[in-house]
C-alpha cells in the first residue's frame, strides 16, 4: 500500500466518522435555543460540511487534477 492510497483511505474513514458524529450532534441540538446554542449549531454544520468535503476529496470526486503531460 503506497502512501497516497493510505492518505486517501484515512480521509474517507475520518470523513465518514466526523460527518456522522457532527450531523448527529446537530440533530440532537435542534430543540435548544439561545445565542450560544445557535453558534454551536453553526460550528457543527461547518464541521460536517468540511468532513463531507474531505470525504469527497478522498474519493477523488473533487480536487482531482490530471498529472502533467497527460
Amino acid at each position: 500500500m503506497n502512501l497516497v492510497l493510505a492518505e486517501r483511505l484515512g480521509a474517507v474513514i475520518a470523513g465518514i466518522i466526523v460527518a456522522a458524529v457532527s450531523f448527529y450532534s446537530l440533530y440532537q441540538e435542534r430543540d435548544h435555543h439561545g445565542v450560544e446554542s445557535n453558534v454551536f449549531k453553526i460550528m457543527l454544520l461547518l464541521l460536517g460540511v468540511g468532513a463531507v468535503l474531505a470525504l469527497l476529496a478522498g474519493l477523488n470526486v473533487i480536487g482531482f487534477t490530471p498529472p502533467k503531460g497527460a
